[in-house]
């Protein structure tokens, strides 16, 4: 009687170990590539938004207004 009872019990061990082993990152190559190339992609997405981002934040907004001494003009006027 203990021989079915242990025999049953290991069955459903195993059964619920393949399903797990199934399920883990680890040993399923198809789940985890897949998300490693999606995980790769908006790595790289994100990564080209925030150079365009800092790009725009630090754009060139124009020619200053600087004022120049007029004793260092190309034909100076002194005083």
């Amino acid at each position: 009687m203990e021989q079915p009872i242990r025999n049953v019990h290991e069955q459903a061990y195993l059964e619920e170990l393949k399903k797990n082993q199934e399920r883990d990152f680890a040993r399923n190559w198809v789940n985890s590539s897949v998300f490693l190339f999606y995980l790769q992609v908006f790595c790289v997405v994100a990564f080209i938004l925030g150079g365009c981002y800092g790009l725009y934040n630090h754009r060139y907004k124009g020619k200053p207004e600087v004022a120049v001494p007029s004793n260092t003009l190309y034909t100076p006027q002194y005083k």
